[in-house]
């Protein structure tokens, strides 16, 4: 819950009050129960432009509920990631592990759909778009920035776990194949049986930047971090040079890839 959302919530109220309407005509005005109605109006969910359109037509705001949409506007990525994602949009080598899903760079638009859908708590339609759209803009740069090297170890467990089902996972695999194609995109797959303790540990990322820096972001459930410290740095490079001597070669994971699709 955000000063903007509840902000936001209370001019919906404030003129359905003024207009005499029930939060159950303007959930029926904009196809929400009264229920999600009154969750945006106190700031608990964020007041979607469906919502905002709806009201100020509803009301007669003449433009002035659609106004408030743009102080709500989410930032671009949440504030712990703003780092990183700085730091991804001019490194000159990337190296990814994720263990249990397949890497925000590779997933397919349907993957993202599903993953972020079936977040915890729940979000909007409209906040999944949002999310989705920013991911796909990040893949568009991965694959215009050639001379970047962008290297991505994937668990075996994230490529068996059907996120939005066989269709959808099967799609995925075969988008992984197309991405692995690209002159700048290697992928290597960590069977299970050869899973180090290391590997148990939860992803991380390592970047060069372009002063030939390195840098390493680790994530949890709650917690990531990113690291220019060089003991910690070297420790999760240690652990990453780990990791990949156990995985595939690009070559023995494509063809592994292309079983799991034909398994599904």
């Amino acid at each position: 819950m955000t000063e903007a959302w509840r902000y936001g919530g209370n001019q919906v109220r404030l003129w359905r009050t003024e207009a005499g309407k029930s939060r159950e005509e303007l959930g029926a005005e904009s196809n929400y129960d009264a229920e999600t109605v009154k969750s945006m109006e106190l700031g608990r969910r964020r007041p979607t432009m469906q919502l905002l359109r709806a009201a100020d037509q509803m009301f007669g705001a003449a433009g002035k509920l659609l106004a408030v949409a743009e102080y709500m506007k989410p930032e671009p990525f949440p504030k712990r990631s703003e780092e990183f994602m700085a730091a991804e949009a001019e490194c000159v080598a990337f190296n990814n592990y994720e263990p249990l899903l397949i890497p925000g760079l590779l997933q397919s638009q349907e993957y993202m759909e599903a993953l972020m859908g079936d977040s915890s708590p729940p979000v909007d339609a409209e906040t999944i778009a949002e999310r989705v759209g920013r991911r796909l803009t990040r893949q568009e740069a991965m694959e215009r920035r050639i001379k970047t090297v962008y290297s991505f170890i994937i668990g075996e467990a994230a490529m068996r776990t059907e996120v939005g089902g066989k269709e959808v996972m099967r799609r995925q695999l075969h988008h992984l194949l197309k991405l692995s194609g690209l002159r700048n995109v290697f992928i290597q797959i960590l069977p299970t049986g050869r899973a180090c303790g290391a590997a148990l540990r939860g992803p991380l990322v390592l970047m060069e930047t372009p002063d030939h820096q390195l840098w390493a972001w680790a994530d949890g459930q709650k917690t990531t971090a990113m690291y220019s410290h060089r003991d910690k740095v070297s420790s999760l490079t240690q652990t990453h040079g780990m990791i990949r001597m156990n995985a595939l070669g690009a070559a023995e994971s494509a063809e592994f890839i292309k079983r799991l699709a034909e398994e599904l």
